[in-house]
């Protein structure tokens, strides 16, 4: 099909540049999407592929387990898309106020973006829908500390800002002036609460996100409020109930290809291959969710026997185990708070798991050891790697 540019050029002058700013149509798109054969299909794929996904909550025995580790992984790919060089274990050391092996500033960022989900769940949760409110509200806890503090969290812009380049005038692309802000996001706004007509919620989630990254409506913080958009409406029209789909993933695999698919919708208005890309993202993506899901069951069952086969010691060994579940890596002291068992009876479980395999120490000191549960960071850690590690 053919569309053309899907908004408008606004000639703008900065200092020592003229530079053509893109504001957007507002959405749905005109002409309507072509849903070829193929495109509904996929669709249809893609929304299995969330039902399974949102079963796995209803097998996990407890799914609050699996989703604190699974969110602080999506918080570290997130931030590494922007740049930020932390691992996930150096977001657990971080957590344990230990010193991570990142500069603090990468760290924290990758804290506020769980904050950020959560606050944002909560307002959900609370009966806030999807709105500008809501959107400022989560900007102001992702930006609340480190950097990016200094970049108005919570707030609109009130200046240019642009993607790529050192400058407006070499940029990749610049997002529309800063007095169309509010009136590009009123615009969406509306769109996400089906006016000026209803729309599926695969298809708004899809549409939302492009047009989201489009207005590039703060100073900072865009990419990841907008990857957690997409976690968000599913979580609010029910589709998931809970956060269990991220796609940062799939978006850091893929990140030229994402981005040129947004630069195409934007140009010519091929929304039809941005929105090929976007259900196979989903159905890659929820599947692995479930694979990672049930590679945690399958190792948990495994140590479980394993301990089982200690005897008397077995009882308060779980106990270690399952808090390690919940927080993979931990001090001697960490596992006492958490467990409530006195530090001679941890002290003991730790050697216990040690002498499995199950547990690793990372210190060769005799006060404040630090413990990994390796089994566990190892399957969650697959595709955070940084580079050279």
């Amino acid at each position: 099909m053919k569309r053309k540019l899907q908004g408008e050029y606004v000639t703008i002058s900065t200092v020592g540049d003229t530079v053509q700013s893109f504001v957007p149509s507002p959405l749905p798109p005109l002409p309507p999407i072509e849903w070829t054969r193929e495109l509904c299909r996929r669709f249809d794929e893609a929304m299995l592929a969330l039902g399974r996904l949102d079963s796995v909550s209803t097998l996990l025995p407890d799914t609050s387990l699996f989703l604190y580790m699974y969110v602080r992984k999506e918080a570290v790919l997130s931030s590494m898309i922007e740049g930020t060089q932390s691992s996930l274990s150096d977001l657990l050391l971080f957590e344990l106020d230990q010193q991570p092996g990142v500069p603090l500033d990468d760290v924290r960022e990758v804290s506020n973006y769980i904050a950020a989900l959560d606050h944002g769940l909560g307002l959900l949760k609370a009966g806030l829908p999807l709105s500008l409110r809501l959107f400022r509200e989560i900007h102001g806890v992702l930006l609340t500390k480190g950097r990016g503090s200094n970049q108005a969290p919570g707030e609109f812009r009130r200046c240019l800002n642009w993607i790529g380049g050192t400058r407006p005038g070499n940029a990749a692309f610049v997002p529309p002036p800063a007095e169309a802000v509010l009136e590009c996001m009123g615009k969406l706004e509306l769109f996400l609460h089906d006016q000026p007509e209803p729309t599926p919620v695969l298809l708004k989630v899809a549409l939302a996100h492009v047009q989201f990254e489009t207005i590039h409506p703060f100073l900072d913080g865009n990419g990841r409020l907008g990857r957690l958009l997409i976690t968000l409406l599913l979580c609010e029209k029910k589709v998931l109930r809970e956060p269990m789909l991220y796609l940062s993933l799939y978006f850091k695999t893929h990140r030229q290809y994402y981005y040129e698919l947004l630069n195409n919708v934007r140009l010519t208005g091929d929304w039809e291959a941005w929105l090929d890309f976007f259900a196979e993202a989903i159905i890659v993506t929820a599947g692995q969710a479930v694979e990672t899901a049930q590679q945690l069951l399958d190792l948990a069952k495994q140590d479980r026997d394993k301990i089982n086969g200690l005897g008397r010691a077995a009882a308060s060994a779980l106990q270690v185990h399952r808090a390690l579940m919940e927080h993979p890596i931990a001090t001697a002291g960490s596992l006492v708070k958490k467990t409530g068992l006195t530090a001679a009876t941890i002290n003991k479980a730790l050697d216990h798991l040690e002498h499995l395999g199950i547990v690793n120490e990372l210190t060769a000191q005799k006060r404040n050891r630090l413990f990994s549960y390796a089994g566990y960071i190892g399957i969650m850690s697959r595709g955070t790697e940084l580079p050279g590690s």
